[in-house]
């Protein structure tokens, strides 16, 4: 039952996303071997170009950089590659072996926007998104980069090409260089070598190589005592709080910052009932479907503004609703029935339907039910999106189409932008997500610090995230997301955050925002507008290291 849960969640989860969304099922068939493993090539290469960008009042010249680094599938291993991405001259691997027989090896493609003329120890963002298998496309063409891509701003589904892509007035390089990370396998980064999905597909062989070009980048740019910070979206939360503690062995991240958080798959409410016991998944889902009921005016009697009547239904989640779940089969049929009424008063959805299921109403149960009488899909990574059903029948949503709305957009936007403007990918596929790879088969299993070998039977890693906040008090964290979230739940990761195993003290050090939007907050230019002062004023009251 539990490998059932764990591979309904994974494959619901493509968080971070879209690309992976439409992928949904591919997870489930067997892994398939490396059968026919490429010899590793020439790395392409790295392309430099200049230019400029309006953030505010401030124009700020900058190089971009788009090339490769190859990282090695251990630290050992790792150390014999040069920056060419070929092993060096003293080191101790069999060059007569057949390439596809040598150790596993990574080409991760990023692209660095390095400010031209900078102040001294300029601050340094290293950004991803997750999936997993998720090429950062979205993070990059969104959010940050210095030309975005402009979506619809009324939730709709857009016509096709051409798209608009604009110069960024809210990139981040008004604060900070930024280098935006392809994980292994996805956008123009390739992997190699024996049992290389094995080496990097999974949740911590994928942090470690994320470890290894931090460090190796650091290294080649000469950026060591720049302030550094890490900026991970949705799954690649899950990957920064990791990278943070393995990071700590060699230095001192400034901050880490987290945009549609998920530590604990526990948290998630991506198939909780194939998890019995564990009811995280339903009652801290309860706020993120009440805001979801609130803004398609399911909810009785609607407040007028959704804050508020947020924060009365987190009390309710942890209070009332959480009691009534952990009581089991001892909860009284008239508790039931009152609890059911009040969850129809927040949702929408009848007091019927909770009883009916046992009040515990999963995320894709809601967003296939909450609009189910107009024949209305409800989104899962941006609630705010419909669609038609797909199969009115059908136990919950079968698919998202806040993914299907998007994602096409994001995928051209890149694949335009890369090749006319970085120069850079001619004769190659960028690939928006892993998983139509052979072999695709994430290993989920992560040993936290203290494990002495054991591995969680479900994701965990706030201990991670809590062993670096503790190995390092300075650190601090920031932690975003949107309402309107149902793949990553804003009150899932505020009651991590509220649960790490560190002192009272260090809870000062993390800071909360969050926004009436979804899972990618930037979607809407006065979010991402919001998005970007909230991470430009955390980087510049924490680049020096003092407060």
């Amino acid at each position: 039952m539990l490998q059932r849960f764990r591979s309904r969640w994974f494959a619901a989860l493509t968080i971070g996303l879209v690309a992976s969304s439409l992928a949904i099922g591919q997870n489930n068939a067997p892994a398939k071997s490396d059968a026919k493993i490429i010899p590793t090539p020439d790395a392409p290469a790295d392309s430099t170009t200049e230019a400029s960008v309006k953030v505010g009042s401030q124009t700020i010249e900058y190089r971009a950089i788009a090339g490769t680094l190859t990282v090695g599938s251990t630290d050992p291993q790792d150390a014999m590659i040069g920056f060419d991405g070929k092993y060096l001259p003293d080191a101790t691997i069999d060059m007569t072996a057949k390439p596809e027989e040598r150790p596993a090896t990574a080409r991760i493609f990023y692209t660095a926007y390095l400010q031209k003329n900078p102040a001294k120890n300029r601050p340094i963002t290293f950004l991803y998104n997750g999936g997993p298998g998720s090429a950062t496309m979205y993070l990059h063409m969104g959010a940050f980069g210095p030309m975005r891509l402009v979506l619809p701003q009324d939730s709709a589904h857009q016509e096709g090409a051409p798209y608009q892509i604009i110069p960024n007035e809210y990139s981040l390089l008004d604060v900070s260089d930024l280098v935006f990370i392809d994980a292994p396998g996805t956008g123009f980064s390739r992997i190699y070598g024996k049992d290389a999905t094995k080496a990097f597909y999974g949740t911590d062989p994928d942090a470690h190589a994320f470890d290894r070009f931090v460090r190796r980048f650091l290294s080649k740019y000469d950026r060591w005592n720049s302030p550094k910070y890490l900026f991970g979206e949705s799954y690649g939360t899950t990957r920064t709080a990791i990278l943070t503690n393995l990071l700590q062995r060699h230095l001192d991240l400034n901050g880490s910052i987290f945009l549609s958080q998920i530590l604990s798959f526990d948290s998630s409410a991506d198939g909780p009932q194939g998890n019995p016991g564990t009811d995280n998944g339903y009652f801290l889902a309860l706020p993120s479907m009440a805001a979801t009921a609130w803004y398609h005016h399911r909810v009785p009697s609607k407040p007028a503004d959704l804050e508020p009547f947020l924060r009365e239904v987190e009390q309710f989640s942890l209070g009332a609703y959480a009691t009534a779940l952990l009581q089991g089969a001892d909860l009284p049929e008239a508790q039931k029935k009152d609890v059911a009424a009040k969850l129809e008063s927040y949702t929408g959805v009848p007091a019927a339907y909770w009883i009916k299921a046992n009040l515990r109403v999963s995320g894709g149960e809601f967003s296939k039910e909450l609009q189910s009488e107009m024949g209305i899909t409800t989104g899962r990574l941006d609630t705010r999106y419909e669609g038609p059903d797909i199969d009115p029948l059908s136990e919950e949503a079968e698919y998202d189409p806040f993914g299907s709305a998007t994602s096409s957009a994001y995928n051209t936007a890149i694949n335009q932008y890369a090749r006319d403007t970085l120069k850079y990918g001619e004769n190659l596929t960028y690939k928006p997500s892993a998983r139509e790879a052979n072999g695709f088969n994430w290993d989920l299993h992560h040993a936290p610090p203290g494990s002495q070998g054991w591995d969680d039977s479900s994701v965990n890693v706030m201990p991670d995230l809590s062993m670096a906040m503790k190995r390092n008090p300075k650190l601090k964290v920031l932690l975003m997301g949107g309402y309107y979230d149902l793949g990553c739940t804003y009150f899932g990761a505020t009651y991590e955050d509220k649960h790490l195993q560190i002192p009272q003290s260090l809870q000062s050090n993390i800071h909360y925002r969050f926004f009436q939007t979804g899972h990618m907050v930037y979607i809407t230019t006065p979010a991402l507008k919001e998005l970007h002062d909230a991470t430009a004023d955390f980087i510049k009251s924490t680049e020096d290291g003092t407060k």
